[in-house]
């Protein structure tokens, strides 16, 4: 591995996969996407934090019956979101007894759990290994920001949380998609210290991330269908495109983001579109991996952003850094 890149030998095969969401994502122009969209917020429980983890919960055991597996059948699970001690993973996958590796990358979960779980497969760890996470928009904003009954106004640079999670199902055996190679990205900081503009403190980590794997791959970006970021909204993708254009890549063709699909932001009031762990995540897995898997889609290139803000910190003036994780997907159909 140079530079934290790895080109898999040996490609991981992804067997199956699900994404959930919850009411406003279902209401969104991805509607048709999603596996499951829950019209409560609470999911039936009686607090955000529980609703989330049955939201990862339900991702989880979503994908494992699409694949007609039982938690028995999996050797290991990655899993993490937003909260503190990645609890909504925790406490959402206790009563499935897989052996368990809490990973946190913020916003990034997903594609740190794709590379994790990919590393341990291709180590040799198991035969079945599950990459999952999960946000919701309750849960976040009282850990972020501010308790929903506080009625502050957002301003236009902000994202909406979505209530979303998504799980993917890792194997040995020769499938489509597959997760070819990787970039694990590097800390990025370049002073950004507004918890409302996570698009700008994330643009520069997925820039970095893209460009190194360029340079390093010798690869160009007409030789992807998709350049899929995790979750910089409209204003952090504007700055993405032109942070790689200075670098001599110009990606915005190709160039998708899942902040930026997954709202409307003329009809839901969703200001610069949407973000956390789950956002990527329930993207990725109703929409990508499923083009992959028919050839719609041959070749793309997955960066979950994640921004590594502690509110503690950020109320002390401190700045966001953030990280970009890259995931390199072919489909049935290889692009050259």
């Amino acid at each position: 591995m140079s530079n934290g890149i790895k080109r898999l030998q040996t490609p991981v095969s992804i067997l199956s996969y699900a994404s959930v969401v919850g009411k406003k994502e279902g209401e969104g122009p991805m509607n048709s996407y999603f596996d499951k969209i829950f019209d409560d917020s609470y999911l039936g429980e009686d607090t955000w934090e529980k609703a989330e983890s049955k939201l990862q919960q339900t991702a989880v055991l979503t994908a494992l019956e699409k694949a007609d597996l039982l938690p028995e059948n999996i050797d290991l699970i990655f899993a993490g979101d937003l909260i503190n001690q990645c609890t909504s993973s925790t406490f959402g996958l206790r009563p499935l007894e897989i052996p368990f590796l809490g990973i946190y990358g913020a916003c990034s979960t997903m594609a740190e759990g794709l590379i994790t779980g990919s590393i341990a497969m291709s180590a040799g760890v198991g035969e079945k290994i599950v990459a999952t996470t999960s946000s919701h928009f309750s849960t976040a904003e009282r850990q972020f920001r501010f308790p929903l009954s506080y009625g502050g106004q957002r301003t236009p640079t902000s994202q909406w949380t979505c209530t979303a999670s998504g799980a993917i199902v890792l194997t040995k055996d020769v499938q489509f998609p597959q997760v070819t190679g990787f970039c694990i990205g590097k800390i990025t900081d370049l002073g950004v210290t507004d918890a409302n503009n996570m698009g700008a403190a994330m643009a520069p980590a997925a820039a970095d991330t893209l460009v190194r794997w360029f340079n390093e791959t010798g690869n160009k970006p007409e030789q992807y269908d998709a350049i899929v970021t995790g979750d910089l909204g409209i204003i952090g993708s504007e700055l993405f495109c032109d942070l790689v254009m200075k670098q001599g890549y110009d990606v915005t063709s190709v160039h998708k983001d899942c902040g930026v699909m997954i709202f409307d932001p003329e009809t839901q009031d969703t200001h610069a579109g949407g973000s956390g762990c789950g956002c990527s995540a329930s993207i990725l897995c109703g929409y990508f991996l499923p083009k992959l898997r028919t050839g719609e889609l041959c070749r793309i290139l997955f960066l979950a952003t994640g921004a590594l803000m502690s509110p503690t910190l950020t109320q002390q003036g401190e700045s966001i850094p953030s990280i970009s994780h890259l995931v390199e997907l072919i489909g049935t159909v290889n692009k050259t």
